[in-house]
């Protein structure tokens, strides 16, 4: 398993799902701006729903891998784009600090948004079904979740794990979660860490209050906030990790994904 090096030792916490029975692979995507790595995992089953998997800070590396194998065991199309490409490799950073500089906060959102439209095009010609689409991403991940959710007409469902929600604008980042909440296309359930030291409970209870004044979907989305868990707490390979809230986040997604696909 090849995990960023900037996380440090995997724990011995990490779980490793087999792809035995599923069709998984790393293809090329094509996108607006040139093709792009990704990697996907789905089951055989005929036309399943598709869920695109954002990447967290750290790449689309083992964790996010394996994440898109637990899904397709649930039944879903799994697909995650490597959503940093063009910036830079994860893989060659030691330290969390420099990774953020040089690569993450180079990235463009609108980028990404578009990156996301073509992973669900790939998807769908590989016999995925549009018609039932979501998007889960985590910490990183979490906060291009809400704004994909806000970005694409199509899509069904959204999960944002522990995804930034407040914060200043700049050109490559205009918009923030909350500043999306008017034009979210479809319900999105938020989870997150009472003991996150990134993401502020003041931050979490902001973004309940705008979501139960935005628009339908913004109304019916949903925030569950784990009050003794960190950030990253389902990221099983790092000391964050917390198993109580990871497998209740887990069952949460499921049933939400469950109940709009």
């Amino acid at each position: 398993m090849s995990f960023a090096k900037a996380t440090g030792q995997p724990a011995t916490t990490t779980i490793s799902t087999p792809a035995d029975g599923l069709r998984s692979g790393k293809p090329t995507i094509d996108t607006a701006a040139g093709a792009i790595p990704a990697y996907y995992a789905a089951p055989q089953a005929e036309k399943p729903p598709i869920v695109l998997v954002v990447q967290e800070l750290f790449g689309l590396h083992e964790h996010i891998q394996d994440v898109c194998r637990r899904l397709a065991r649930g039944g879903y199309f799994a697909i995650a784009p490597d959503l940093y490409f063009r910036q830079g490799d994860p893989a060659n950073y030691d330290d969390i600090p420099t990774l953020v500089k040089e690569v993450a906060n180079r990235v463009p959102d609108d980028q990404v948004l578009s990156d996301l439209d073509a992973a669900a095009r790939w998807a769908t010609a590989q016999g995925g079904d549009p018609a039932r689409l979501a998007v889960t991403g985590f910490c990183w991940g979490g906060r291009i979740t809400w704004l994909y959710a806000a970005h694409n007409p199509a899509l069904k469902a959204a999960v944002a794990w522990y995804g930034r929600l407040q914060g200043p604008a700049d050109p490559l980042r205009p918009r923030q979660p909350i500043d999306v909440v008017g034009a979210l296309q479809a319900p999105v359930l938020g989870l997150y860490g009472g003991e996150d030291t990134g993401i502020p409970v003041s931050s979490v209870e902001a973004m309940r209050e705008a979501l139960a004044t935005g628009n339908a979907p913004a109304q019916a989305s949903a925030i569950h906030l784990y009050p003794e868990a960190p950030h990253a707490f389902y990221a099983d390979y790092r000391p964050s990790y917390r198993p109580g809230p990871a497998e209740d986040g887990w069952r949460r997604m499921l049933s939400w994904f469950e109940a709009r696909l």
